[in-house]
């Protein structure tokens, strides 16, 4: 396996987006993006401030339009995000109201109307990216199961089994969609989503028979919060691995509360997201994994964090990621001692006549 440097750094512009300047139009917001340093943007695709799915979906043209805006800021799109579309492709009666916001207005309150508009975003999210010329996408799995993941009571048999049959069925005809257009769909595991760590993403593999576009996005934050092993997570799934979110956080359980955390506001919390440097992930190993199983996606930046401002962490993660992008040898470094053995020579060293 060649090893490659990681592009990057970009960032996820969904926590961005605004209505003021310069976070309110596609064009404002590169520029401010490109003038912090950053080479890419992961963009939302539900944000019409920013960008048009339907219209992209139509049209190559728009597609080449909004490339040349971000181009001219030295900006490249790096995905689209479907987060909130594909959160509705699969909700619990539980999160009908919670989730309804997602939604068009004219499906919310029709649990089956606002599916079946989610499907349609997602299958306009495979055309659109193939206009962009992008090769992955991200976006939620949605939950069936998620309400009865601690079990009290016990589950009934087979109940996460039905929910995964069901979870898998509903998404093999999106991720055949993206199969046709050449655009992997790469799930960010992630607390909330029935897949939330590597056996839940086992098992919705399993069931779509190893779907080829079935893939991950990494967020080290999300496993940092269950106790996780988040480097072995990429020794394990690093062929499924097709992008990356570059997010910190910390756990500090104690007396009071812990992975939980209490039904307490972000700050009380003993898991808490933090902006870059200022929380537990290691990085720098990381970054090595990624670079030494040949990574080839984008290292983008999603600032999600319950004391720094966000324009400030943003600042400090362009500089940060830029830091620990491994600009991977091109030779070993042993080299100057090689001998120049032949077969020949090597038969000899072996004692083999």
């Amino acid at each position: 396996m060649a090893m490659t440097t990681i592009k990057g750094p970009a960032i996820f512009l969904a926590q961005y987006a605004g209505d003021n300047p310069p976070f309110n139009s596609f064009d404002s917001i590169c520029a401010w993006a490109a003038k912090l340093g950053f080479k890419g943007v992961q963009v939302p695709s539900w944000d019409g401030r920013l960008f048009d799915l339907k219209k992209a979906a139509e049209s190559k043209g728009y597609c080449d339009d909004v490339k040349a805006v971000a181009a001219k800021h030295g900006i490249q799109i790096t995905e689209l995000s479907t987060h909130l579309q594909g959160q509705l492709v699969a909700v619990h009666p539980a999160y009908d109201a919670a989730f309804d916001g997602f939604a068009d207005p004219k499906v919310r309150g029709n649990p089956k109307a606002r599916q079946e508009w989610a499907v349609d975003q997602l299958m306009l999210a495979a055309k659109a990216s193939k206009n962009l010329g992008l090769t992955e996408h991200v976006t939620f799995s949605g939950a069936l199961a998620w309400p009865y993941f601690y079990p009290w009571p016990q589950r009934p048999a087979g109940l996460v089994e039905t929910a995964f049959d069901e979870l898998a069925k509903r998404w093999k005809p999106i991720l055949d969609a993206f199969d046709d257009v050449g655009v992997n769909v790469c799930y960010e595991v992630h607390p909330g989503e029935d897949l939330h760590d590597g056996v839940t993403f086992e098992m919705f593999l399993e069931r779509l028979k190893n779907h080829p576009r079935c893939n991950i996005l990494y967020d080290p934050s999300h496993f940092v919060l269950q106790a996780l092993d988040y480097l072995a997570y990429i020794d394990i799934y690093h062929e499924r691995i097709k992008m990356f979110h570059v997010k910190d956080a910390e756990l500090n359980p104690n007396g009071r509360t812990g992975v939980y955390g209490g039904y307490q506001s972000w700050i009380d919390r003993a898991g808490r997201f933090r902006s870059l440097g200022d929380g537990q992930v290691d990085f720098r190993a990381i970054f090595s994994k990624f670079a030494q199983y040949g990574f080839q996606g984008w290292a983008v930046l999603e600032w999600e964090c319950c004391i720094k401002d966000a324009e400030e962490g943003a600042r400090e993660g362009a500089i940060f990621i830029r830091d620990h992008i491994i600009r991977v040898t091109e030779k070993a470094f042993d080299d100057f001692a090689a001998g120049g053995a032949d077969l020949e020579a090597n038969r000899r060293m072996l004692g083999i006549r």
